[in-house]
């Protein structure tokens, strides 16, 4: 099962085609669509899955749009993915990295993480037991001077979308503080952080976040790199924790998933 990857939603027939060719020549049974979608287009998307004769290969995830969150928005927002769910979506995600960084309320401040009003939507996800695939932040190196401590400096300095300057957007450690309060708050929610919620460089803090929270999981989208540098410590972790671990590839669209 490939828990994190994303396709058109709906996705054409021949799309789902060729990416189940993919999937056969890969071992894979199942992915997971986070190209989540609602409403209307929700079911659009569920209804080309139900309608291919590979409907057993790809399950849909909803959304929820965070872009004009206010007073009595979570109520709404709630009872729209509730609908979502009932109709066949089978978890919420992904939740992009916009959320705490660059999401604005309708009063103009920044779209904390945990802020009180997004409440109601993760107490849906955990009252119907469907899971949240939450991205927070990006590399913690993203977010320090661009110089040589920084180990990613040329890829900073290469890609000047990727930078977080400090005065622009929240640090690193504030994000984790607010989505590791959202994630204590919500125990009864399953949540998978993806990339490894950021902490692949650093399993022992990794640890620490299973260890205090049951209820979260991760997956390995985009951070082989990081692992492949500490093998042993890494082949332990994934022992301790295997039933933790999810495999995500996080692709897009079909011309660039990597069965092809």
């Amino acid at each position: 099962i490939d828990i994190h990857t994303h396709q058109p939603a709906p996705i054409s027939a021949a799309d789902f085609v060729r990416i189940v060719e993919g999937m056969d020549r890969n071992n894979l049974r199942i992915l997971v669509n986070n190209s989540g979608a609602t409403g209307e287009r929700l079911r659009q998307a569920l209804d080309a899955i139900r309608s291919s004769p590979h409907r057993d290969r790809m399950v849909q995830f909803a959304s929820v749009d965070f872009s004009s969150v206010g007073p009595g928005w979570g109520r709404k927002a709630a009872q729209q993915l509730e609908a979502d769910i009932k109709a066949g979506a089978v978890g919420l995600g992904e939740i992009s990295k916009a959320l705490g960084l660059r999401y604005r309320t309708t009063d103009g401040t920044r779209l904390r993480v945990d802020d009180p009003e997004l409440d109601p939507i993760w107490e849906t996800c955990g009252r119907l037991g469907v899971p949240v695939l939450i991205h927070t932040a990006e590399p913690q190196e993203f977010f320090e001077p661009i110089d040589y401590q920084n180990e990613r400096w040329l890829e900073l300095a290469l890609y000047p979308d990727r930078p977080y300057p400090a005065g622009e957007f929240p640090r690193f450690e504030e994000l984790m503080e607010e989505r590791n309060r959202m994630f204590r708050k919500h125990p009864k929610t399953t949540f998978i952080a993806a990339h490894f919620a950021y902490h692949a460089n650093d399993l022992a803090r990794m640890a620490k976040l299973f260890d205090e929270m049951p209820n979260v999981y991760t997956e390995v989208g985009a951070i082989l790199a990081e692992l492949g540098r500490q093998p042993r410590a890494a082949h332990a972790f994934f022992v301790k924790f295997q039933d933790r671990i999810l495999f995500g590839k996080d692709s897009f669209q079909p011309e660039e998933y990597p069965y092809f």
